[in-house]
């Protein structure tokens, strides 16, 4: 499929999802608190892939003095972002920002937390570690959820497409050796729980498919992007035991 289509598709089919991937405020909370950051001070956040902004409106609301730079590829998602931060009171404290994650328009030690869920793979986890840590000042937060295997060894079926569609999907204590060898110290792990990928993914996902097939009928691109996030809901149903997002705290070091 054409990227530029892709992207189109995908902007709208999102566009409406509280989320454009699996997580929770439950979850970004917990990293949150193994972050230990101090609510007072005036953190400059940097929200890497941030979509229509679910965690950068929880980290406003959690550190009231914090700058947050929420960024995304798509301004259509950063226009909702905009949007949702008017009516949640924190407007003030988040600007939004179109960047490529790989081309980030920061100063060297200059943030003291990026945060990312579920989208550093759109470049790569080592890419990403590596890349962004000059950004973040000695002992800053990184803070990123990444796809994991849960257990080593899975089934076949399941290994086959994540090693074609993400090859770099490994266990966590590869993706924390990978950290501290980029010169990253853990702080906190944990796995995102199943309701983070059905309730608040998958199945609000499902339900936007009939209104996105109507709004763009006969045309085979939409047909296979629903039957490609079709088949992804089931693949988790069917080996939610053995990956997940694992979210990822640590220090600069």
């Amino acid at each position: 499929m054409n990227q530029e289509l892709l992207f189109s598709l995908l902007v709208d089919l999102h566009l409406d999802g509280d989320r454009q991937g699996p997580g929770s405020i439950d979850t970004t909370l917990r990293a949150l608190a193994s972050a230990s950051c101090d609510t007072s001070s005036q953190l400059n956040i940097a929200d890497i892939g941030c979509g229509t902004g679910a965690s950068s409106l929880v980290l406003a609301k959690n550190l009231p003095n914090a700058q947050i730079t929420a960024v995304d590829l798509f301004p259509e998602f950063l226009a909702v972002l905009e949007k949702r931060a008017e009516q949640y009171g924190v407007s003030e404290s988040i600007k939004t920002l179109v960047a490529s994650m790989d081309a980030l328009p920061f100063s060297e030690n200059s943030l003291d937390v990026i945060w990312s869920e579920g989208a550093i793979y759109n470049i790569g986890f080592k890419k990403g570690i590596e890349l962004w840590r000059p950004l973040l000042k000695k002992g800053g937060i990184l803070a990123v959820s990444e796809i994991t295997w849960l257990h080593p060894d899975p089934p076949k079926e399941i290994r086959r497409h994540w090693k074609t569609e993400y090859p770099e999907i490994a266990t966590a204590p590869d993706k924390i050796k990978q950290l501290e060898d980029a010169g990253y110290d853990l702080l906190g792990y944990s796995v995102l729980p199943p309701s983070d990928w059905q309730e608040n993914y998958y199945i609000p996902t499902q339900t936007r498919l009939p209104g996105f097939a109507a709004r763009h009928p006969g045309i085979q691109e939409v047909q296979d992007l629903i039957a490609m996030e079709k088949h992804e809901a089931n693949l988790y149903e069917k080996f939610k035991d053995w990956f997940s997002y694992g979210f990822y705290v640590v220090a600069k070091r």
